[in-house]
């Protein structure tokens, strides 16, 4: 079996570019969602704490509507037992079993009073709960119509850029396939620690692409004869000549409109 032909530096520096050229697109991309799919993700978060929040609000409702009906019963029977009192008042045989029973309906007395005065707080604590829970329920409908907005602005880029991403990824693999894994290994390195993830820049008006340092024209003419691959000391960018850098953009932009 033939063995496989090393690839030249040449053919590395154009696979290298190659590369960079589908991930910024990539990038490109990723960036027209920018932050939606994490707002969308902080929206339902929200959501779903204001429906927590309307139930819980809701129950403790129901809550004080019982707390009311109890006492109710309460005052019911309170008014019940005075009756009865009343009643047992007019058979007493002496001073004594009158005054116990006098203590009774007082007490009783009390109970109902305490009891309506427990209701009218009661009452004051449903309105304000029902003025909260207006408010919630008017507050989670506009986060809902946001939310629901924000979702189907995030499907429509979705739907329109998902398939070209995923066509671009399989093609960023192939590419990196393609070159040697420390080349690889070094270029994914330097795109995590340059601005804008590019780590393979070509020479613009003497200097590495986004640079202002000046790249001195020895190194020049060692970049554009191809025979080694050189790295920008200011910024540790892999640096290619303009022509190859034209010449590869050129094909990659055929590529990218077909996708």
């Amino acid at each position: 079996m033939a063995k496989k032909k090393e690839a030249t530096v040449e053919e590395r520096l154009r696979a290298l570019y190659n590369l960079q050229l589908v991930d910024s697109r990539i990038d490109e991309i990723r960036n027209v969602r920018g932050e939606l799919p994490l707002e969308v993700r902080d929206l339902e978060d929200e959501v779903a704490g204001m429906n927590t929040r309307y139930e819980k609000l809701d129950d403790s409702l129901e809550v004080i509507k019982n707390d009311i009906s109890s006492k109710k019963n309460l005052i019911e029977e309170a008014k019940a037992l005075i009756k009865k009192y009343n009643e047992q008042q007019k058979n007493v045989r002496n001073n004594r079993e009158f005054n116990s029973i006098s203590k009774e309906i007082e007490f009783q007395e009390l109970e109902i009073e305490l009891a309506e005065k427990n209701i009218n707080e009661y009452k004051v604590q449903i309105e304000q709960k029902k003025e909260v829970i207006s408010q919630t329920k008017e507050r989670l409908k506009e986060r809902q119509t946001h939310l629901k907005h924000k979702k189907s602005e995030l499907d429509d880029i979705l739907a329109e850029t998902e398939k070209e991403e995923q066509a671009l990824i399989k093609k960023s693999e192939d590419f990196k396939k393609s070159i040697e894994e420390r080349l690889v290994a070094a270029y994914t390195r330097i795109r995590k620690n340059v601005k804008n993830g590019l780590a393979v820049v070509p020479i613009e008006r003497g200097a590495s692409g986004g640079s202002f340092f000046t790249i001195p024209p020895q190194v020049q003419m060692e970049i554009a004869s191809r025979k080694k691959i050189i790295t920008d000391e200011h910024s540790g960018r892999i640096l290619v000549d303009a022509a190859l850098a034209d010449e590869e953009r050129t094909k990659m932009e055929k590529l990218f409109s077909k996708l």
